[in-house]
């Protein structure tokens, strides 16, 4: 699963003109599910987007709070052509979305995921399969992008089921280099 998070001061979504949902502070969230997506994803994203600490503590120092520490609303969009694969050519390749009535279920599994982890009434969403208008304030702008099946810096367990995980050098690369037996041994 892949979702864009935005920090938002106000968000909507409308549909044949007619605003269906809208919220005030909180995360705009577009979602995105890949045809390999499970509901072991949905666990792993609601609770990495309902724990990101993207809103400032009360003296303003950022980074500090999270959006049930504000409790702020968000907004989920389902969005499949965040699964678009645009590596070769200028025509957008959609083989890695779930099917539409797949996904329609899963999604809906990740919505009540989010109102169960959090208070139900500020999880609001668009409207699955339609044409959207989304209006958003974003603030900062601060945007995130979150995808379950994309582990950076993680290599593949050892032996004993541990994750050996390189550290940023202040360059942002990894410490691990290809020839280090972890890395090297990737598929």
């Amino acid at each position: 699963m892949r979702a864009v998070v935005q920090r938002v001061a106000f968000a909507s979504v409308t549909v044949d003109g007619n605003t269906i949902s809208s919220i005030s502070k909180g995360l705009m969230v577009l979602v995105g599910i890949g045809s390999e997506d499970t509901p072991v994803d949905i666990d792993i994203l609601s609770n990495k987007i309902l724990g990101l600490r993207v809103f400032p503590d009360a003296n303003g120092t950022m980074w500090k709070n999270s959006i049930k520490d504000i409790s702020g609303e968000v907004l989920c969009v389902s969005q499949f052509t965040l699964m678009a694969n645009t590596s070769k050519g200028n025509k957008p390749d959609f083989h890695r979305a779930m099917s539409s009535e797949s996904s329609r279920q899963l999604y809906s599994a990740f919505l009540s995921k989010m109102r169960q982890l959090y208070v139900a009434d500020r999880i609001q969403d668009g409207q699955f399969g339609a044409m959207m208008d989304v209006t958003l304030t974003n603030e900062g702008p601060v945007t995130f992008t979150l995808d379950t099946r994309k582990f950076e810096y993680v290599t593949p367990s050892t032996d004993n089921g541990d994750r050996k995980v390189g550290k940023s050098s202040k360059t942002g690369k990894s410490t691990l280099t290809p020839d280090d037996p972890e890395i090297a041994s990737e598929p």
